[in-house]
């Protein structure tokens, strides 16, 4: 399968993984204002990358900075129908004045997307 195909193929459950990821990140009380770039298939870029232990491709996508310089996220489908997927928010944290955001995390399956922020104590 090419990677056209890897990407069409994805879409529907990257769709709701991307939704999941945006909705982590309001729901620690950040505003639309707050965050420069949210998740989004269509902004991702995609390689195929080869699993080592069945030996098929799956498609990872890279979600990269404005200036394409710096990598803000991932997303990997695995060969066994998992996926996991990370992206940065790097932002105290807007309600807990102790807390940092260092960004928010999404895995599972089509039929169950799990996700959480990863937080970070800010020193006293």
């Amino acid at each position: 399968m090419e990677l056209s195909e890897h990407i069409a193929l994805n879409r529907p459950l990257a769709e709701s993984i991307c939704q999941r990821l945006v909705e982590e990140i309001h729901e620690l009380g950040f505003t639309n204002a707050d965050i420069q770039r949210y998740p989004s298939y269509d902004d991702a870029d995609f390689v195929l990358v080869k699993d080592p232990y069945a030996g098929t491709d799956h498609l990872t996508c890279y979600w990269y900075d404005g200036a394409k310089r710096q990598r803000i996220g991932r997303l990997q489908f695995n060969s066994d129908g998992t996926f996991y997927a990370e992206y940065d928010v790097v932002r105290p944290h807007p309600t807990k004045t102790r807390r940092f955001v260092e960004g928010v995390t999404a895995w599972g399956k089509a039929e169950q997307i799990k996700s959480e922020a990863k937080l970070l104590e800010m020193p006293a």
